[in-house]
C-alpha cells in the first residue's frame, strides 16, 4: 500500500526482534529506514537486508544520542518518524532488585526514550512535521510479578507520551505509544520456551495465543501513517484482550 512512501524513519534497537520487524514493515510501506543498535555492525547488517542505513548509539547516553543524530542529518534531509524501541526487562522479586538493575532499567527505558525523542523532536519542530511512536507494554497498565521496575518504567513512558503529545501538537508532531503483550522475539524466548510459563501467559490472553512481531509492526505503521493524523497522546494496547479482563 506504501502508506509511508517518501518518509524516513529512525528505529532504535532494530537490529533484531521487534525493531527489525517494524523496520521491515516500514520498508514494505515505502519508507526509508535508519536502523539503530548499540553495535554498529549489527545495525549495518540489518540495514543492508532492508536497503537502509545503520547507525550506532547508546540511547541512554545523551552525548551518544547527539552524535547519532548528527549522522542521521548527514543521511537524510528530513526525519519523519521515530520509533523508540529500545528497552530491557531484568526479572527479579522486588525485595531482591539491585541498584544496578534499577539504574540500568531506568537508564535505557526512560532516559533513552526521552533523550532520543528530544533529539528527534528538535528536527521535527523545525520541519513542522513528525511522528513519534514509543514502545510501552501492557506492563504499564498491570502488575507483573518480578517486573516491578520494568512495569514502573512502562507506566512512566505512557505518561511521557501524553506530555510530549500535548507539548508538541502545535508543531504538527504526533506522539503515541504501543503497548504489546508477550511477543515471540529473541528477548522473550528464554521465558516462553518454558512450557509451564508459556501456558500461564496464554491462559491470561482471551485470544489464546502469544503475539507475533508483525502484529505490533502493523500498529506502528498505522500510527506513523496519515491515517492516524488525528491521533496523539494515545497508548494502543496490543495484548489480545489481557487487560480487558
Amino acid at each position: 500500500m506504501e502508506r509511508l512512501k517518501g518518509k524516513t524513519a529512525l528505529i532504535t534497537g532494530a537490529a533484531r526482534g521487534l525493531g527489525a520487524a517494524i523496520a521491515a514493515r516500514f520498508v514494505e510501506e515505502g519508507a526509508s529506514v535508519i536502523i539503530n543498535d548499540l553495535r554498529l555492525e549489527s545495525a549495518q547488517a540489518t540495514a543492508k537486508t532492508l536497503g537502509g542505513h545503520g547507525v550506532s548509539a547508546d540511547v541512554a547516553d545523551s552525548a551518544s544520542v547527539a552524535a547519532m543524530f548528527e549522522e542521521v542529518k548527514k543521511l537524510t534531509p528530513h526525519l519523519d518518524i521515530l520509533v523508540n524501541n529500545v528497552g530491557i526487562a531484568p526479572a527479579n522479586l522486588a525485595e531482591n532488585v539491585t541498584e544496578e538493575d534499577f539504574d540500568n532499567t531506568l537508564r535505557l527505558n526512560l532516559k533513552g526514550t526521552f533523550f532520543t525523542a528530544q533529539a528527534a523532536g528538535k528536527i521535527m519542530i523545525k520541519q513542522n512535521y513528525g511522528r513519534i511512536i514509543n514502545m510501552s507494554s501492557q506492563a504499564g497498565f498491570i502488575a507483573l510479578d518480578e517486573e516491578s521496575i520494568y512495569c514502573m518504567t512502562k507506566a512512566a513512558i505512557n505518561h511521557l507520551t501524553r506530555n510530549l503529545a500535548s507539548e508538541w501538537a502545535k508543531y504538527n508532531i504526533t506522539v503515541n505509544a504501543v503497548a504489546p503483550t508477550f511477543i515471540e522475539t529473541p528477548g522473550t524466548e528464554p521465558w516462553l520456551k518454558d512450557p509451564e510459563f508459556r501456558q500461564s501467559v496464554v491462559d491470561r490472553i482471551p485470544l489464546g495465543r502469544i503475539g507475533k512481531p508483525v502484529e505490533v509492526a502493523g500498529a506502528v505503521v498505522f500510527l506513523a501513517s496519515d491515517a492516524a493524523s488525528l491521533i496523539t497522546g494515545d497508548i494502543m494496547l496490543i495484548d489480545g484482550g489481557w487487560t480487558a479482563r
